[in-house]
């Protein structure tokens, strides 16, 4: 059976390695600092894969890893995800469009819902989206689904004053 890769970085003890794995919020890397640290006070590179749920073979690519690119190789890596639907502006235009509110004449509603801001996103930016996305995109805005009652464009105060003055006689 040929010999196990050995780790070839050594500015690291096992104790430094377990002090950094203490520190990380990250616990994949935690893991393989860990397995980095049995490897190298002796434990076989089985028994120190199992120990930190990963194959022998996963721990060798690690291993590689880590004696090209130091504690650096070690760190997990955030994919990019897709592209963002709407740009920065795009957003910042809807989150203005939400503060102000609907225009009862021109939108034909009193407020927003999802459904209605997923058919003004569609008509302003050309994009479709499900309204699930809408309430996704005012969650990231900071913006909560609760909404004050609506305002009745024709409204009367006076109206109201002298409703209240009969009905309490």
């Amino acid at each position: 059976m040929p010999a196990g890769l050995k780790v070839t970085r050594l500015e690291h003890t096992a104790l430094e390695l377990r002090h950094r794995a203490a520190k990380s919020h990250d616990g994949a890397q935690v893991r393989r600092l860990l397995a980095l640290a049995m490897v190298l006070e002796g434990a076989s590179r089985t028994s120190a894969a199992s120990q930190n749920g990963m194959d022998r073979q996963t721990l060798r690519d690690w291993v590689i890893r880590y004696n090209t690119l130091g504690l650096e190789g070690l760190v997990s890596r955030r994919g990019g995800g897709r592209r963002a639907v709407l740009s920065r502006d795009q957003m910042a235009e809807l989150l203005a469009l939400v503060m102000k509110g609907p225009d009862p004449e021109r939108d034909r509603v009193v407020r927003w819902r999802c459904v209605d801001l997923r058919d003004e996103v569609e008509r302003r930016f050309e994009v479709r989206v499900h309204e699930n996305t809408i309430g996704a995109w005012l969650r990231q805005m900071k913006l909560t689904r609760l909404q004050p009652r609506p305002f009745h464009p024709r409204k009367d105060p006076a109206a109201q004053e002298a409703f209240k003055k009969t009905s309490l006689s």
